[in-house]
């Protein structure tokens, strides 16, 4: 062989393993988001389990407020639709914001339902609904740190897929941009109090 063979060779080896490497990589990073949203699908399901126990408690208080409770229920089983879209395509754009609405309306309802049981003193001060909510909080909690870890990893990945040379290679294999989750609240409840001195 000539000296031009060895050095086309030696070329075409150095690429493959460079391709190798960056397909190495770009698959470790993608089951790093994989695992990540695995921590948010506990705290979804955990979320999830809270809400039928949160309404059966205000049902005997709120017997007339069935409209609030029915919306409870009907968005907790969109958000649980939402959630197995997503594990069953976890790179899917549609799926993760079909996730994100759904979880923002099921927010949106548990909002008006802890709002609706603030006007009763006694559903209030019942113990089970104070631990309902208080663990309500901390799934929510739990989810926001998830959400957070997740978006770490899906920018790294994203990154890592994005720049040049290893973009070739994230796009000659099929590795798609991986979508943010933004959080399920709504701006109204995002936005910070004013305060006002008189």
């Amino acid at each position: 062989m000539s000296a031009t063979a060895w050095i086309v060779l030696g070329l075409v080896a150095v690429l493959a393993v460079w391709a190798v490497t960056v397909y190495n990589r770009l698959v470790q990073l993608r089951n790093r988001i994989a695992n990540a949203f695995g921590q948010i699908d506990v705290q979804l399901k955990r979320r999830h389990d809270l809400v039928p126990n949160l309404v059966e408690v205000a049902k005997g208080y709120l017997s007339h407020e069935a409209a609030t409770l029915e919306a409870v229920i009907q968005a907790r089983g969109q958000a649980q639709g939402a959630a197995a879209a997503v594990r069953a395509e976890p790179g899917s754009a549609n799926a993760m914001g079909a996730l994100a609405a759904a979880e923002g309306v099921l927010g949106s309802s548990l909002g008006r339902l802890m709002v609706v049981a603030e006007a009763y003193p006694e559903l209030k001060a019942d113990a089970t609904m104070q631990s309902l909510s208080e663990e309500l909080t901390s799934t929510e909690n739990r989810l926001g740190f998830a959400r957070q870890a997740y978006n770490d990893q899906a920018l790294e990945f994203n990154d890592a897929a994005a720049q040049f040379p290893d973009l070739v290679v994230a796009r000659l294999l099929g590795f798609p941009t991986v979508p943010m989750l933004e959080s399920t609240h709504s701006d109204e409840e995002r936005t910070a109090p004013q305060v006002r001195f008189s």
